[in-house]
Formats: structure tokens, C-alpha cells, sequence
């Protein structure tokens, strides 16, 4: 999810993550899901919530636009070194997967 909001950049909300994760991971993924962990990402600290303007296509409805925190940037960082620590050795083996 954090690398999602990453990807995607300030224009992150609900239906664009949802269909980051869903084109790069190749799963079907609830948008119930994505604002349920949204949610928790938001309550740990690790993404903020801005409102965006209202659009036309949306019926005037505001978008929620999320963001990492320098929280969720250290939780990213530090997930991130520790699977390239995990998998630092394992060339052949990761290869032949």
C-alpha cells in the first residue's frame, strides 16, 4: 500500500491505489480493503489525509488524497532494507524460482 501511494505521487486516493495494486500485483483488490488499511496506515501515523478540490466526474465530491508521512517512510525504508537483506545471498536460487 505504501509503495502504491509512492508510485502514483499526490494524486493518491482510493481508486487509483486500488488499481496500482491491482495492475502490478495481478489480484483482485476491494476498494473495502484498501480504505480499511488506509485507515490503519492513517491511524499509525504513516500516510496523511488532504481533501481534494470537487470534480466534475465525481458529482462534486472531493477526492481524500493520501501521503507518506515520515513515518511511513521510515516503515517503508526499513521494510524495503530488510528484504534486500533477506534476499542478498540468494542469486541462483532466487533465479531458478
Amino acid at each position: 500500500m505504501l509503495l502504491a501511494i509512492v508510485r502514483i505521487g499526490p494524486v493518491a486516493y482510493g481508486v487509483t491505489i486500488r488499481d496500482e495494486l491491482e495492475r502490478e500485483t495481478s489480484r483482485e483488490v476491494t476498494l473495502g480493503a484498501v480504505y480499511k488499511t488506509l485507515g490503519r496506515l492513517e491511524q499509525k501515523g504513516y500516510v496523511d489525509v488532504r481533501i481534494g478540490a470537487p470534480t466534475a466526474e465525481r458529482g462534486g465530491r472531493r477526492k481524500k488524497l493520501y501521503h507518506l508521512q515520515p513515518l511511513g517512510t521510515r516503515a517503508l525504508r526499513e521494510s524495503l532494507a530488510t528484504l534486500r537483506r533477506l534476499t542478498r545471498s540468494l542469486g541462483r536460487e532466487l533465479e531458478a524460482l
